[in-house]
C-alpha cells in the first residue's frame, strides 16, 4: 500500500499539535477526567471499605488475608496511574534524541520470548522491516496488542510482520470471537472495555488498547481492527518503514529541533549540507537556510 494511501486513512488529530491552532474539545477532557476519576474510585472505595470492616472487627480480622487484599487494589492503581503518565507522554510527543531505528521482527521476538502463555504462538516474520520510533513506546504497544490477543485466544495467537511498500506492517491476530464491526472504534477509547467484568478480573485497566492506538497515531501510523481469513480477530499496525519518504528527517528540520553554535555537515538522502554558524539562534539558522550549500566541495 503506497504511504499516500495510509496517510488518508489514519484518524482525524485528536488534540493540537505544534503550528497547529485547533484546541482541545473541553467535553473530551471532561469526560477523560470523569472516566479517570471514576476508575480510581474503585479501587480506592475497595481499600477503605476493608479497612473499615478491619477496625470494626479487629479480633476478627484474618490480617494476612486483609493484606493481600489490600496489595491488590495498590497494584491496581499503581497500574492504572501508570498508564496514565504514558499517554500523557505520548500525547506530549517525542524528540529526535528518543527515536531510533526499530526492527519489528526483533522486537516480536524478544516480546514473545519473554512470556509464558498456554497458547499456541505461530510466528511470520519478514526479516528487515524496520521503522524509526521510540522503542520503548513500540515494545509498550505490541505487549499490549498480545496481552489482549491471549485474553480472548481460544488455543492459537499469531504474530506476523511484513513490507507492504513503503509501509511497515505488524498483525497480532487471535482465534477468538472477534470484535463486531460497531465496535471497533469504541475498543480504543480510554477505559472502554467490551466486558468489564472480565477485563477487570483478568487485570485490565481498560488503557491497554488505547495506549497502542496512541502509539501508533504518535509515531504517524494507524491501528485498526480486521477480519483474518481464519476467523478471530487481527489487530493491524501500519507505520511508515525506516527509510520511507515519511520518515526521513530533513536537514532544516535537524537545525530547528538542536540549537545550531557551531558548523554543521548533515547528511541529506546522500547529499552533504554545509550549514555556517548564523549570528543568531535557530531562527536565524532557518532564514539563512536559502544560503546554504548542498556540495561536500563547497565547504
Amino acid at each position: 500500500m503506497p504511504w499516500d494511501g495510509l496517510a488518508s486513512e489514519a484518524p482525524a488529530s485528536r488534540g493540537p499539535r505544534e503550528g497547529d491552532d485547533a484546541q482541545p474539545v473541553p467535553a473530551q477532557q471532561l469526560q477523560f477526567a470523569a472516566d479517570a476519576s471514576h476508575e480510581l474510585r474503585t479501587p480506592l472505595a475497595g481499600l477503605r471499605l476493608q479497612l473499615e470492616e478491619a477496625l470494626l472487627h479487629f479480633d476478627q480480622t484474618d490480617v494476612p488475608a486483609l493484606l493481600t487484599a489490600l496489595l491488590r487494589d495498590v497494584d491496581r492503581l499503581e497500574t492504572i496511574t501508570a498508564d496514565l503518565l504514558l499517554l500523557t507522554r505520548v500525547a506530549a510527543g517525542s524528540t529526535a534524541e528518543e527515536r531510533e531505528t526499530v526492527d519489528l521482527a526483533e522486537t516480536v521476538r524478544a516480546e514473545v520470548s519473554r512470556r509464558a502463555s498456554g497458547h499456541e504462538v505461530r510466528l511470520r516474520l519478514e526479516p528487515g522491516v524496520t521503522v524509526d520510533g521510540v522503542r520503548c513506546q513500540l515494545d509498550r504497544l505490541l505487549a499490549n496488542l498480545l496481552d489482549n490477543a491471549h485474553r480472548h485466544a481460544r488455543t492459537t495467537v499469531e504474530v506476523r510482520v511484513r513490507r507492504d511498500g513503503d509501509v511497515a506492517e505488524l498483525s497480532v491476530i487471535d482465534d477468538g470471537a472477534g470484535v463486531a464491526v460497531a465496535d471497533r472504534e469504541r475498543i480504543f477509547r480510554r477505559f472502554s472495555r467490551l466486558d468489564a467484568h472480565r477485563a477487570r478480573e483478568c487485570g485490565g485497566t481498560g488503557l491497554g488498547l488505547a495506549i497502542a492506538h496512541d502509539i501508533a497515531l504518535s509515531h504517524k501510523g494507524t491501528l485498526c481492527v480486521e477480519d483474518p481469513a481464519g476467523g478471530g480477530v487481527s489487530f493491524v499496525l501500519r507505520l511508515p518503514l525506516a527509510d520511507s519518504p515519511e520518515c526521513t528527517t530533513t536537514w532544516w528540520e535537524r537545525l530547528r529541533q538542536k540549537p545550531v553554535t557551531d558548523t554543521w555537515i548533515l547528511n541529506d538522502r546522500g547529499g552533504s549540507v554545509a550549514a555556517c554558524r548564523p549570528p543568531g539562534g535557530i531562527a536565524s539558522a532557518l532564514v539563512q537556510a536559502s544560503q546554504v550549500t548542498r556540495s561536500a566541495e563547497a565547504v
